[in-house]
């Protein structure tokens, strides 16, 4: 099957073709988080919609190689900015520990000393990389058998340093007056590309996020930061250019030209990466290596908002992974309500959209265990999964239609009756490959394969298949005592049912 996909620097759906399409791999670099905190929902919805290009590409016969970065260092709080300014998000991150420290408030894992910038970001870093494997990211997997899928831009100052060097020497960077490199975008033509931002928009302001102060030290005032001299800075090393730190930009060409080559098939990332960020990492990438291209096909991932509005502490919609579980929500719940809306679209999260997701995950979930548990069963059946599974492929490949393929896929899962026992009424089995058909499915959503270590308020679906079993039982026998008991036990436990003229449904209590 053939995956159609929007490539932001073209701005319309293509047909995909790797590079290397004879051999049927794929190089991907996912742009990842900066460590100073907890990643929010906002961040993993780019990360998820990512792993869900994978797992398409996968499904589809291509083997992916993809490298995700987890920052450590280089982002400043104005990082919006081409040069960035503000403080150091490590040194933000510092800050707040250390009041937390003073108030006993210190995250798990109190033996972290906010004055250690690298303890600091290895606490973030790993905080990540649970959250993330709890979401069923494959790059998780890939990382523990090798460190290079994830790596950190600490281990690469050296490669770093050689970059900025070449493009000295290719005449595309100059030391200014203040003893910082910069990129020179006049050196570029094809600076502006991604976003859309020309050169003269930039010079009168007009395209934003460039540093205005410096004008009269750069050559244009989009002229980005490469290194920067500063001995009192949190993090820094040698350099020809003095003691001092990369910029945020340059992280993610060398890391990317390094481990991937200096051409690749994807590059990943939020919206709000576009610009500076990607376009940056265009332009010195292209001009270090000689290449006319960094990377064929940019993927980019719209904003998240809670409730219609943007997520903040101050209003009480801030969510990280973490937050939401303690509520009682599912990991698997989460990745399906941040991956069900189009990437090219704005998506709205709500408590209400969790409990909806949930409670489609939980009808899938009985499936699965109904035909795990009849597969062998001798019945002739028409394969509404075998069938849906060919229409999720195609909503998949037309650049990634989520919604369409969960639509065809919650409409097959209705075909079937799981509180009945199947009657056979031919021979042979199609119920093992309807099995497949659904496992296929999930293999790209992700959501029925997750596994982590259920809180208390969580119950295994068999056993709430069974209790509900226990309930019709005394139903049907007008035992209306033990039926109430049995619906007040599964309430304390977080599980609601209700009774309507199409039976009995149930949903996890998201509080």
């Amino acid at each position: 099957m053939q995956l159609s996909l929007y490539n932001s620097l073209t701005r319309k759906v293509e047909r995909f073709t790797a590079i290397d399409e004879s051999g049927k791999k794929v190089t991907f670099y996912a742009c990842g988080p900066t460590v100073y905190d907890y990643a929010h929902i906002g961040n993993f919805r780019a990360f998820l919609n990512a792993d869900v290009l994978r797992r398409t590409l996968e499904s589809i016969g291509y083997t992916v190689n993809q490298v995700m970065n987890i920052t450590d260092v280089g982002h400043m709080t104005e990082d919006n900015l081409a040069d960035g300014g503000g403080e150091d998000k490590m040194q933000v991150a510092a800050n707040r520990l250390t009041e937390a420290k003073k108030a006993g408030k210190l995250p798990d894992g109190s033996s972290i000393d906010p004055n250690e910038p690298y303890a600091v970001a290895s606490f973030y870093a790993d905080a990540f990389i649970e959250d993330a494997e709890m979401l069923g990211m494959r790059i998780v997997e890939d990382a523990k058998k090798s460190a290079d899928c994830m790596p950190r831009p600490t281990a690469y100052v050296e490669q770093m340093i050689d970059l900025v060097q070449s493009l000295i020497h290719n005449n595309h960077a100059y030391v200014g007056s203040d003893g910082v490199v910069y990129f020179d975008v006049m050196s570029y033509s094809d600076y502006g590309k991604l976003s859309g931002n020309t050169l003269d928009s930039l010079r009168s302001g007009e395209g934003g996020r460039v540093d205005m102060k410096t004008q009269s030290i750069k050559r244009h005032p989009a002229d980005f930061m490469l290194w920067k001299p500063d001995a009192k800075h949190l993090m820094r090393w040698e350099s020809p250019w003095g003691e001092g730190y990369p910029g945020w930009h340059l992280e993610c060409s060398a890391m990317a030209c390094s481990l991937l080559g200096n051409v690749i098939d994807i590059h990943s990332g939020g919206e709000d990466n576009i610009f500076p960020h990607h376009e940056c990492e265009i332009a010195q990438s292209c001009c270090a290596t000689g290449e006319t291209s960094f990377a064929h096909y940019w993927f980019h991932t719209r904003f998240l908002l809670v409730d219609g509005g943007k997520m903040s502490k101050s209003k009480g919609n801030f969510f990280t992974l973490r937050a939401l579980i303690e509520k009682g929500a599912t990991p698997a719940a989460v990745r399906l309500e941040l991956i069900k809306t189009h990437y090219r679209s704005n998506a709205n999260f709500t408590l209400q959209g969790l409990k909806d997701a949930q409670r489609q995950i939980e009808r899938w979930q009985r499936l699965k265990v109904w035909l795990e548990k009849h597969a062998s069963h001798p019945i002739h059946v028409n394969g509404p999964l075998a069938q849906a599974k060919k229409k999720f492929m195609a909503a998949m490949c037309d650049d990634l239609n989520v919604a369409g393929a969960i639509g065809v896929l919650s409409e097959a899962v209705s075909a079937y009756a799981v509180e009945q026992d199947p009657i056979a009424t031919g021979e042979g089995s199609q119920l093992q490959d309807e099995l497949d058909s659904l496992l296929a499915m999930d293999n790209i959503l992700g959501v029925l394969s997750l596994k982590y270590e259920a809180s208390t308020t969580e119950l295994a679906v068999e056993t709430i298949a069974s209790m509900l079993d226990a309930r019709i039982a005394a139903r049907e026998n007008k035992d209306w005592s033990r039926a109430d008991d049995i619906r007040d036990e599964l309430l304390t436990m977080g599980i609601e049912i209700k009774d309507g003229p199409e039976g009995t449904s149930w949903a996890r209590v998201v509080k």
